[in-house]
């Protein structure tokens, strides 16, 4: 089944449900009135030149209009592509050169990066369109223009979307997904009964960009299949107030955003005194002994299940409110490792908390952990219809129907990554326990391996020390080939206002210290710096999703690692 006929049935089976809105509460859409826009806006399109197969790429906010044409586009058979808001000139115009489209459209704000992108590119550039002015887009006529043939001529096989990998290690690479690729994928993850039941009519939060697949299948692709409805929220520094406000029931983040939610809570906790705060950690240590029970698969004892749902009552369904999440049906922490400590802490809180595993060249779709069997430091079991496997040197391989096409105009990158057996090669290091629960060690060309070639996970270090400071924004491990692990600290700018260096200074180094205490000897930080300078997503130390450009950063803080390496202390 086509995506477009997803979205008919959905429109069909809820008109008036509410589908789109901002999170300012300006712009409100109806499923009927989300599909009478997506024929005008595809009919407008036509009207352009846009016809089956071709590419169209979009530079936009989370903002209703954004689902509005990807959907209108995919029911010309066109392929739609997000472009990432921070990126430069000449990464556009190498997407552009490589999707081959003809058409954009964009916010105003982002028009003469477009245009001057635009102008580098080989292949002529036809029409650049202002989502401002998608009205005048909409004002066509259509008469020679049958919509229902058009949709209904989209085919199973037919590409539905370009994701461009975020380019950690060398130039972005087009993943191409087809329909078929986005049905199966959601097919296997409504399968889950967690998130099924999570899912079915229910309030999700785009925030994350679209250029990102997570977002694109959890706050785009997803809800039109279950009728959700969507809120877009463009400013994520808005991201905790409008949690708190919208009270999501499903909610994808990165590891960093859970990371500040426990941060913004043991410091509300720390904060209290007397009786009250004697109550308050009386129930975070009965939550605590909850999830141990949990995560042993142990039934809790009677007299634990009683303290637990007093403790539950009391205080632990109060912070759950206090920062939005206690209608939560699930949150799933996911497109990096999240620390096993900060997924155990949300389970004691009582969250449904779940983390997952998936990649762009698997339509997302891989493993997540059961909620009723969480186990904190794997990424779970495989989703139903995937397979999975480790392959000699020790890399996870998957197979299911959500495997890219290939990668778009390179079939060589497509051939080592695809083996002939239809095997995908992820590229991450992984282990399958006894009971099938996948781990990741990581990345497989991230590996640090020390000058006396022992080998270790840059992330996993690197999330024990983010877990445990809430002025971090980002840490990078070094030691490769050398004779033992420093670190880069970046403090989060946010968190970090009014806070003075030595005062900083101090609560990093204790940080690392207590990170320290869960770490083999040979993982732990001997010497770190605190960079004088905030990393953001889409500059030189980070990509627009938040992973860190390990050998960029290895080039520019070269003298401030030398420094790591030449001297015994310990500071900033």
């Amino acid at each position: 089944m086509s995506f477009c006929q997803t979205f008919q049935d959905t429109v069909a089976k809820h008109p008036t449900r509410i589908a789109l809105r901002n999170s300012e509460g300006t712009v409100v859409i109806t499923y009927a009135e989300y599909a009478k826009r997506v024929h005008q806006i595809a009919a407008g399109f036509h009207e352009l030149g846009v016809r089956r197969g071709d590419t169209v790429a979009l530079m936009l906010t989370n903002r209703p209009e954004f689902h509005l044409v990807d959907t209108a586009l995919l029911h010309l058979g066109a392929v739609p592509f997000s472009v990432y808001n921070t990126s430069s000139v000449d990464q556009i115009a190498y997407l552009f050169e490589n999707a081959g489209n003809s058409v954009v459209m964009c916010e105003e704000q982002f028009l003469g990066t477009i245009a001057e992108a635009a102008g580098k590119v080989r292949g002529k550039i036809e029409h650049i369109l202002k989502v401002e002015e998608l009205a005048d887009l909409e004002q066509s006529d259509g008469d020679d223009f049958n919509f229902e043939a058009s949709w209904r001529a989209v085919e199973p096989d037919d590409l539905m979307t370009i994701i461009y990998t975020s380019g950690t290690t060398g130039p972005p690479k087009g993943v191409e997904l087809t329909h078929a690729n986005v049905a199966f994928s959601i097919e296997s993850a409504l399968k889950v009964p967690e998130i099924s039941r999570a899912a079915e009519g229910t309030r999700a939060l785009s925030y994350l960009p679209d250029a990102h697949l997570a977002n694109r299948w959890l706050a785009h692709y997803v809800p039109v299949a279950m009728g959700m409805t969507v809120t877009t929220l463009a400013d994520t520094k808005q991201l905790a107030p409008t949690i708190a406000a919208l009270k999501p029931t499903m909610l994808l983040g990165v590891p960093m955003v859970w990371y500040k939610f426990k941060a913004g809570l043991e410091a509300a906790v720390a904060a209290e005194e007397g009786p009250k705060a004697k109550l308050i950690n009386w129930a975070l240590d009965v939550g605590s002994q909850q999830a141990d029970a949990l995560i042993a698969g142990r039934s809790m004892p009677p007299l634990l299940k009683a303290q637990h749902a007093i403790a539950d009552k009391l205080v632990l369904s109060k912070l759950r409110e206090r920062v939005g999440l206690d209608q939560m049906l699930l949150a799933v922490s996911g497109a990096a490792p999240v620390s096993p400590d900060a997924l155990k802490f949300f389970i004691s809180l009582g969250l449904p908390m779940a983390e997952g595993w998936g990649m762009s060249e698997s339509c997302l779709v891989g493993t997540l952990t059961p909620l009723e069997h969480p186990r904190p430091g794997t990424v779970g079991k495989p989703l139903p219809g995937v397979e999975v496997r480790i392959a000699d040197d020790g890399e996870l391989l998957v197979k299911s129907a959500g495997v890219m096409r290939g990668y778009r105009n390179s079939p060589a990158q497509t051939a080592e990554a695809i083996d002939p057996e239809g095997w995908l090669h992820t590229g991450d290091v992984a282990t399958i326990d006894q009971d099938g629960y996948v781990v990741i060690v990581d990345r497989k060309k991230e590996l640090i391996i020390n000058a006396a070639g022992k080998n270790m996970s840059p992330t996993n270090i690197e999330s024990a020390i983010q877990v445990e400071c809430g002025l971090i924004g980002s840490v990078i491990a070094i030691g490769d080939l050398r004779p033992y692990v420093t670190a880069l600290v970046c403090l989060d700018p946010e968190a970090s206002a009014g806070v003075d260096d030595a005062a900083a200074l101090v609560q990093v180094e204790a940080a690392v210290e207590r990170a320290n205490a869960g770490l083999s000897r040979v993982e732990q930080i001997k010497r770190f710096k605190i960079v004088p300078n905030a990393w953001e997503a889409g500059g030189d130390e980070l990509t627009p999703t938040m992973k860190l450009k390990r050998k960029p950063i290895a080039e520019k803080y070269s003298d401030l690692i030398d420094e790591l390496y030449a001297t015994d202390d310990r500071k900033k």
